[in-house]
């Protein structure tokens, strides 16, 4: 009789973030870990820093236009001005439903050629695939102008399984 397989322990790791230019560069550096048919999902409190982690990934990954939140038009596709992946940066905030409402946004479709962040995601797009990395962003809520931010990087899935996200600290 075999053991039983060992738990599949995800990638992690933790990061201090001390000002939206460190969140900015913690994009550029996690771009040069992204391929087309990743997924990457975005939570935290308003104004933790989604949007200015997904600036820094546009830079990193080489993508035309200005990358802002998408809040208002749900999607935005950035393509690459190079050979890499286009963005798609989806900001589901405002859509209540799972996968159902999200269809529309075609992100089955665009998923095996791009990289797809999004933002609020949580419950709305996991179905999309296993594999992908969940980044946790969470900083002191209430009256405080404190930028520091704990950011925690989950990578999911056998894409991720032997990913060094230590390495973003550098």
């Amino acid at each position: 009789m075999e053991a039983p397989a060992a738990p599949h322990n995800p990638a992690e790791t933790e990061l201090t973030i001390t000002s939206p230019e460190q969140m900015r560069e913690l994009g550029r550096r996690l771009a040069k870990l992204l391929r087309a048919g990743d997924l990457v999902m975005l939570s935290g409190e308003l104004g933790a820093g989604k949007t200015t982690l997904t600036r820094g990934l546009g830079e990193g990954l080489g993508v035309r236009g200005a990358v802002t939140s998408p809040t208002f038009v749900i999607a935005r596709v950035h393509p690459s001005l190079g050979d890499g992946p286009p963005l798609v940066h989806v900001d589901a905030y405002r859509l209540s439903g799972g996968l159902d409402e999200m269809e529309d946004l075609d992100l089955d479709v665009s998923l095996p050629d791009s990289v797809i962040v999004v933002e609020w995601g949580e419950g709305k797009v996991e179905e999309l695939t296993e594999d992908r990395l969940q980044i946790a962003i969470h900083r002191a809520v209430g009256d405080t102008t404190d930028e520091v931010r704990q950011v925690t990087l989950t990578g999911l899935g056998e894409r991720w399984s032997g990913a060094d996200l230590s390495a973003l600290a550098a």
